[in-house]
């Protein structure tokens, strides 16, 4: 059985996590609660509040308390993932399994919420609506969000991917030929043209690319648990 190199740069990630979290929460524990916070606690603050103002007015207060770390956890765990290829390291969500268990956590939510305000009778029936006939589309639908929100990251994080392989490429064939021109003969150069040209399209393609599909995820997985959730139940 061959292990996915994938599987040791998730763990790593997954370290990295945990091992920052557990700093954080210990500068929180450990700050003043009557004074103004300060250094790194002042990002982390604002991007907590941000977060919880967005999955509240899409799910309500209560269900935000409790939706809020996981949308946070995932904002962290996609763009870290998007972008870690930065450091010369295998993106997972380049790899369609991690894609597809990311979109299953949220296809599972969002099953459990329809349960829960539609009941077993209502949710079964919904199969049938608006006639009978349209059963297989509707068991078709059902699955059509997990497919579409896991391939849609996984598409366009290994695309990204690819075209950084090609521009490098490029850059090789052109410092080749440049060298080539000078010495009078064709031969391996030191790839000279990467330097210049890749930095401005590693801003697009990782940085740029992987703060958007990890945005378009995230506020999928937030708008689609809520539009489960009764209105009266957001606003109670």
């Amino acid at each position: 059985m061959t292990v996915q190199s994938d599987v040791y740069v998730i763990i790593l990630i997954t370290i990295i996590l945990a091992a920052a979290i557990i700093l954080l929460s210990k500068k929180f524990d450990q700050a003043d609660p009557l004074e103004k916070p300060k250094g790194i606690l002042v990002p982390i603050l604002w991007a907590v509040q941000t977060v919880y103002g967005t999955v509240k007015d899409n799910v309500g207060e209560n269900y935000a308390k409790r939706l809020t770390p996981y949308v946070l956890v995932l904002w962290v765990y996609i763009f870290v993932s998007n972008i870690i290829s930065l450091f010369g390291f295998s993106s997972p969500t380049a790899n369609l399994s991690v894609t597809l268990l990311l979109a299953f956590l949220t296809w599972l939510m969002i099953q459990v919420v329809e349960l829960k305000y539609q009941g077993i009778g209502g949710y079964l029936h919904g199969f049938l609506e608006p006639i009978p006939v349209m059963l297989p589309m509707n068991i078709f639908g059902k699955f059509s969000t997990m497919v579409s929100m896991s391939l849609r990251l996984f598409g366009n994080i290994l695309c990204g991917g690819i075209m950084m392989q090609l521009i490098y490429s490029f850059c090789q064939f052109i410092s080749n030929k440049l060298v080539g021109l000078v010495v009078g003969s064709n031969i391996q150069a030191f790839n000279f043209i990467a330097p210049i040209l890749a930095p401005l399209l590693h801003a697009y393609f990782d940085l740029f690319a992987g703060f958007i599909q990890t945005l378009v995820f995230v506020t999928l997985t937030i708008v689609l648990i809520g539009n489960d959730i009764p209105e009266d139940v957001k606003k109670a």
